[in-house]
């Protein structure tokens, strides 16, 4: 057995969430960079440019990439031969996530309840904690900053077991077309199909963490990840939703076998911000 100690994970966690809230994706600014040079009207070009100055502005003068810090989310695999010693893994990120909003001055944006909307936690805990035991000896964290406008706009459906590509293609595109601007395009999509009701949901979100420039390795999934990337991106909305041609820079999908008579859909919105990391103990 391998034990990795609670202040390692602290440390790194802490450290992690003030990079990404500052720092933006390096593929998502090579995305952001494509699609300015792709696009025709000058109103989106103007968008896209902002919103890469704001990325440039954000890490030189950390100031946070969006004022809406987020929700923490996190993906860890435990390896089977880890011995976590302190604290439980879920009270040292939920520590972590305490000191880095302090540290880093970010918005607390948690309620305690959610009828009420009070009290505010303070300090942006709990996180959204989902746990994976793996083989070997590492500890594998996959951390979001998912901020409220893109999450809300997502989306569940079971669609009945005969439904062909072209109506999944059509539903995700009709819930982008309902979103426009609010989940503050160009999107990434994380799309969670299969499975049941709560892993088709729990796929969509962990499809956000699979690098932009990645291609799925089956290729009829991947050619499904195209044909809706150039839909949604054929709806006009555009950055912003200020017209244009890229309402989305990436799709991810995530399949999951599921029940004969049952065919679930899930589709996770991302906004243009994209805060995430991987971290590996």
């Amino acid at each position: 057995m391998r034990i990795i100690p609670a202040a390692e994970i602290h440390t790194a966690v802490t450290e992690a969430i003030g990079n990404i809230a500052y720092g933006i994706d390096p593929l998502l600014k090579s995305a952001l960079e494509r699609a300015l040079a792709a696009e025709t009207s000058a109103t989106a070009r103007d968008v896209l440019s902002t919103l890469l100055e704001n990325a440039a502005v954000s890490g030189r003068a950390r100031i946070p990439y969006c004022q809406d810090t987020g929700t923490v989310v996190v993906f860890a695999g435990i390896g089977n031969e880890v011995l976590i010693s302190g604290a439980l893994l879920d009270e040292i990120i939920n520590s972590a996530v305490s000191d880095a909003w302090k540290v880093n001055y970010l918005r607390p944006s948690i309620v305690c309840c959610p009828l009420s909307r009070t009290p505010n936690s303070g300090d942006n805990t709990p996180a959204v904690i989902h746990h994976r035991i793996t083989a070997g000896d590492k500890l594998h964290l996959s951390i979001a900053l998912k901020g409220g406008g893109a999450e809300n706009m997502s989306a569940i459906k079971m669609l009945s077991p005969t439904a062909s590509e072209d109506e999944i293609i059509g539903y995700v595109t009709e819930i982008v077309t309902k979103a426009g601007g609010k989940a503050c395009p160009p999107v990434i999509l994380g799309i969670g199909i299969g499975g049941n009701f709560e892993t088709a949901a729990m796929n969509a979100k962990h499809a956000l963490f699979v690098p932009l420039d990645s291609r799925h390795p089956d290729d009829r999934i991947a050619r499904l990840e195209q044909r809706i990337l150039q839909a949604v991106n054929a709806t006009g909305i555009g950055p912003q939703g200020m017209g244009g041609k890229t309402t989305a820079l990436a799709v991810h999908v995530i399949t999951a076998p599921c029940h004969i008579a049952s065919l679930p859909v899930a589709i996770n919105l991302q906004c243009h911000a994209h805060r995430h990391c991987e971290i590996i103990l």
